[in-house]
């Protein structure tokens, strides 16, 4: 995130260690094409969230200095929050995401590709959810690594995956390849969205692998025509 401070990353870092996570390194590849994408239009997707039925036990901050705003929401099919966007350049080592780059780097992400590798924040459109606490807990949602999230911005929707967990009390993270196709500057350091940005994310939804985009985009259409059908 722009602003998360190094105790929180090193205590992340302490936690992918925990479990074993190795690195990897690797080249970046090609961005993803500017949003939008599918054939559901950002009109039609924040028309049916546009009043929140609150399914987290409180509400979270969007930056480390900010007060707590911003509760999950769920809908039929899905779960949602508004918030802004930091920017997460964790994972693969590539030419914008480093430690050269981004002051909090880890070269780790919570959910990894299908070989074995983290993901690539560069060219891998992904989402961050906070990690379980008592404020909610994702899995209990029917979110998982792997799910499908509508990410709407500007009147604009990019498909991403779940790809990494961030701080138990702070919201609103997303990959450089998700900024970047948002039209939102990626600079992990200055970049990102300070508002205006709504994450649908779909229930019991897994693009696979992990690390195909275009999986995630067709996934998703079919998923964001089936939201729009159940609420």
């Amino acid at each position: 995130m722009r602003l998360r401070t190094l105790t929180l990353a090193a205590a992340s870092g302490t936690a992918l260690l925990a479990a074993g996570l190795l690195p990897a390194h690797a080249s970046a590849a090609a961005s993803p094409k500017s949003a939008q994408e599918g054939t559901v239009s950002a009109a039609d997707l924040l028309a049916k969230v546009t009043s929140c039925s609150q399914i987290s036990s409180g509400k979270y901050r969007t930056d480390e200095e900010t007060s707590a705003t911003v509760p999950v929401c769920g809908k039929n099919g899905a779960v949602f929050w508004k918030a802004d966007m930091d920017i997460d350049c964790d994972g693969q080592r590539t030419t914008n995401c480093n430690e050269n780059r981004d002051p909090w780097y880890q070269d780790d992400t919570a959910f990894h590709q299908s070989d074995g590798k983290p993901l690539k924040a560069e060219t891998l459109p992904y989402v961050v959810v906070p990690s379980t606490s008592g404020i909610w807990n994702y899995s209990s949602a029917g979110i998982k690594g792997g799910g499908v999230v509508a990410v709407i911005y500007n009147n604009k929707v990019e498909y991403a995956v779940v790809g990494d967990t961030g701080p138990t009390q702070i919201i609103g993270e997303a990959s450089y390849a998700t900024a970047k196709a948002l039209g939102i500057d990626p600079d992990p350091a200055t970049g990102g969205a300070d508002s205006g940005v709504t994450y649908i994310l779909f229930k019991n939804s897994q693009v696979s692998p992990i690390e195909s985009h275009s999986a995630a985009v067709t996934l998703g259409d079919k998923l964001a025509k089936q939201f729009l059908a159940g609420n």
